[in-house]
């Protein structure tokens, strides 16, 4: 694949009413795309608070000419409203070479965004390249991923010593990347995408409505030849969980549910989507037994379990893969 001289780069950052965040993050993506072919949309998904009208005012006050702002007109979550905005392309209606994906709660540090679009550059094979997250006070964030499955969902329920240790190949979250290397996938917050790989997949998949979504596009991609490569070098300060309010909830939504099982039926078929939840069911119950004996066990949402067996029976009743819940409410 020949690779663009001067590769262009369209940033996305997606608002669901916090303006005055994503405020921040373009501004923080307009310095690191200095000297960077390309432009910033941002694209209100709906918000109904005045958050498009506050962003395009802001915009234009500052005279940020790269930047623009579009209304998406439908909350159909984190995939659509990136794929409405990847779709518009660049302002003079020219598709980028690469897309930048930003969260609206994320700032990109010095040289963060360089450093991505100059390895995917380097590196023809590669179809997205992800940030290492961070908290203000510099901790890392959990980035970098496997695909889930069956076993992991199992170790991940079980969270004991030695069945960790077996299954160790495993448990989706990674031990922090210290170098560069390829991973299966990596969290959506700040991730650089090549425009061909997005065109070749056929971009997010609208039927998750948030979580999931990254996942399903980064193994979709690995099918048809992609790999995923995680940066060190590109330092993002990630908030987190901030227009979503995932911080503040008692129970998981069925939104997330939803996302997951269609995950697992989509690419795997019905039968291991029932497999992965019933390994679950068995690893809750090794955490449960170790509770009971007085071993601490991982922190879960209120009624994690029953939540999840009902909603997988609810579904199965219903004959339901996937649902279209409203926007959660921040």
């Amino acid at each position: 694949m020949k690779q663009p001289a001067n590769a262009s780069v369209l940033t996305i950052v997606l608002n669901y009413r916090t303006p005055e965040l994503t405020l921040r993050a373009v501004e923080a993506a307009l310095r690191e795309m200095e000297g960077l072919s390309g432009a910033i949309t941002v694209v209100d998904n709906d918000s109904g608070d005045g958050s498009f009208e506050a962003l395009a005012r802001a915009v234009q006050e500052n005279g940020w000419r790269r930047v623009r702002v579009l209304q998406s007109g439908h909350n159909g979550g984190y995939g659509a409203g990136n794929n409405f905005g990847i779709r518009h392309g660049l302002p003079d209606g020219t598709a980028p070479d690469f897309v930048y994906i930003l969260n609206s709660d994320a700032f990109p540090e010095s040289g963060a965004i360089r450093v991505l679009a100059e390895y995917l550059q380097a590196h023809p094979e590669v179809g997205f390249a992800g940030s290492r997250l961070h908290g203000d006070d510099g901790v890392y964030h959990q980035t970098a991923f496997r695909f889930p499955s069956v076993l992991s969902e199992f170790e991940g329920a079980a969270a004991t010593g030695p069945i960790s240790r077996l299954l160790r190949r495993y448990i989706v979250p990674l031990p922090e990347p210290l170098e560069a290397q390829t991973v299966d996938w990596m969290a959506g917050a700040s991730i650089m995408i090549r425009q061909t790989t997005f065109e070749e997949t056929g971009g997010f998949d609208e039927r998750f409505f948030l979580y999931f979504e990254e996942t399903d596009l980064c193994l979709r991609a690995r099918r048809a030849g992609w790999t995923c490569a995680y940066l060190p070098q590109s330092h993002v300060m990630h908030i987190g969980s901030v227009s979503t309010g995932m911080k503040t909830w008692k129970r998981m939504p069925p939104f997330w549910f939803d996302s997951r099982l269609w995950y697992f039926t989509k690419n795997h078929g019905v039968f291991y989507a029932v497999s992965a939840t019933a390994a679950y069911v068995a690893g809750s119950a090794i955490s449960g037994l170790r509770k009971f004996l007085g071993s601490k066990g991982p922190s879960k949402p209120e009624h994690f379990l029953r939540d999840l067996v009902f909603h997988a029976l609810r579904c199965a009743w219903h004959r339901r893969l996937v649902g279209r819940p409203s926007a959660p409410s921040t």
